[in-house]
């Protein structure tokens, strides 16, 4: 969705002319991986990450289009609502120093778009969701001035037919409706990006999935919505209820919602590309002039528009990614788990974790996917939203018995997943040196048991203990929040509670 999109209107033949294309697309795709035409292995990663813009009282400044003229880079992007920004880092080649690189580059990119956002009494805040969003900064009216997000607004409530219903039962319960798909903008995530060769596709995102769940115990960052204390990582159920075209009846029916874990392990990544066009209608029918079969008949690279953007309107927490450098066709795993935030410390610590701990599954000899039942791995994500890293998960036991069993989400990490990351980050090349640095921030939350959620939650508590009104806790949690984000030092070593007494009146 990040390329520029007209806003218009669709008659019926725009439909049935897109999923033509689309099917067309699909062989062009299917005639490009027989062909072998796909990209060598290169170690490449990416990552983008969704900010929020946040005043000093902690509140949300909907000054975007403001900050971004500042800026004037084009690392920095819009995003779906006016408090939002996304900042995008370029390819790296995993190996040697590259997370000590990659934190350097963050932390100079966010400074200077804090600078900017200054200047306009606004300041950068890298959280899963804000704590201060309220149900009026969530209107369409508060959507960016983009047409692509006008468009896919119209489009979504159009298919949805009637308002969108919130409905998050977590250690509180939030009932409300909304109008438009602006409370999707609540949720900021980092997106990391692994470039694959499709003989390695499947590995790899079977092996995102399984893992999906531990990403999320450990990382957790979204804890509050609305004044509501939630799930520990509400990002997924608001993220599919603030999208979902299905009224009741098709959620009954048992229709897919657009944001989805997915229902099985795939074989390649065609699997994928095929289930969207299977299974959900166009939002966008947009048809290029490309003719993708005239153009690999030519020798050349078709751009697969139809394809991309379809596949853009489709909210995988793994998603699959087709793309082309240098003339050259590429497929990319695109892990969407993980909220923003806290430090740029606690971000690059996930992205080693993650990068370290797929490649060491993907390469098993019995690969986990194969003793693990996908339905399992559906409820350890469900599980990890829910209660962060306090979860306990269905994982395959060790040992010759076989089968699965219950375990600690702590646990899990510790004793499995993290010498898994170690080893997978050795076969990448990274250095020791980097590699038991960021891997021992995940360490130090699991023997503390804290993380982004657990901070803020256990924050906001001891604010009502002091006497503050829950808006007032609200807003001084992110307050606090935001002058620890800026320190820069991981989350597990952040002092629970506010920094100074504060007056019960």
């Amino acid at each position: 969705m990040g390329e520029k999109v007209v806003a218009g209107q669709f008659d019926l033949s725009d439909r049935q002319r897109y999923r033509d294309k689309l099917r067309t697309c699909l062989t062009g795709l299917e005639r490009l991986l027989a062909e072998k035409r796909f990209d060598r292995p290169k170690n490449l990663m990416g990552l983008e990450i969704e900010l929020n813009l946040a005043g000093a009282d902690g509140m949300p400044r909907m000054l975007n289009a403001q900050v971004l003229e500042r800026i004037a880079s084009r690392d920095f992007q819009t995003e779906l609502a006016m408090f939002n920004l996304e900042v995008n880092i370029a390819p790296h080649r995993l190996g040697g120093r590259v997370f000590d690189r990659l934190a350097e580059e963050l932390r100079t990119s966010l400074a200077y778009a804090d600078r900017k956002a200054r200047e306009v009494d606004a300041g950068i805040v890298m959280i899963g969701i804000l704590p201060t969003l309220d149900r009026d900064d969530l209107v369409s009216s508060n959507l960016s001035d983009v047409d692509r997000y006008t468009l896919l607004n119209d489009q979504i409530v159009a298919a949805r037919g009637e308002d969108f219903s919130l409905d998050i039962d977590g250690v509180e319960h939030l009932r409300c409706t909304s109008k438009s798909i602006a409370p999707e903008a609540a949720c900021t995530s980092v997106q990391l990006h692994l470039q694959v060769t499709p003989a390695r596709f499947a590995d790899v995102w079977n092996a995102a999935q399984a893992v999906a769940a531990a990403q999320i115990a450990v990382g957790a960052n979204s804890p509050f919505l609305f004044g509501r204390e939630l799930w520990r990582e509400s990002r997924p159920p608001l993220f599919q209820q603030s999208t979902d075209t299905r009224p009741p009846e098709l959620q009954a029916q048992g229709v897919r919602p657009r944001t989805w874990f997915g229902e099985r392990w795939i074989t390649s990544a065609f699997d994928l590309f095929e289930e969207n066009l299977r299974y959900f209608p166009a939002l966008l029918p947009i048809c290029d002039d490309e003719d993708p079969l005239d153009v690999l008949a030519s020798g050349g690279t078709p751009t697969l528009a139809e394809l991309v953007l379809h596949n853009g309107t489709i909210y995988r927490w793994n998603r699959p990614v087709y793309g082309i450098a240098d003339g050259v066709p590429h497929l990319r795993v695109e892990n969407r788990v993980l909220p923003a935030g806290p430090t740029v410390t606690d971000v690059v610590a996930n992205a080693a974790f993650y990068y370290g701990v797929v490649r060491a599954l993907a390469e098993e000899s019995r690969p986990v996917w194969t003793r693990l039942p996908f339905e399992a791995a559906a409820a350890n994500f469900d599980a990890a939203c829910k209660h962060g890293i306090d979860a306990r998960f269905t994982w395959p036991r060790r040992g010759r018995y076989g089968g699965t069993g219950e375990v600690d989400a702590v646990a899990l990490v510790r004793d499995e997943l993290l010498p898994l990351a170690e080893a997978g980050l050795d076969a990448w090349g990274i250095e020791p040196a980097d590699r038991d640095l960021y891997l021992g921030v995940i360490e130090e939350r699991c023997r503390r048991r804290m993380n982004g959620a657990s901070w803020q939650a256990a924050t906001f508590h001891r604010a009502l203990e002091q006497g503050l009104a829950r808006d007032a806790a609200l807003a001084a949690t992110t307050r606090r929040y935001r002058a620890l984000m800026e320190q820069g030092d991981p989350v597990h070593t952040w002092p629970v509670g506010l920094p100074e007494p504060v007056p019960t009146a």
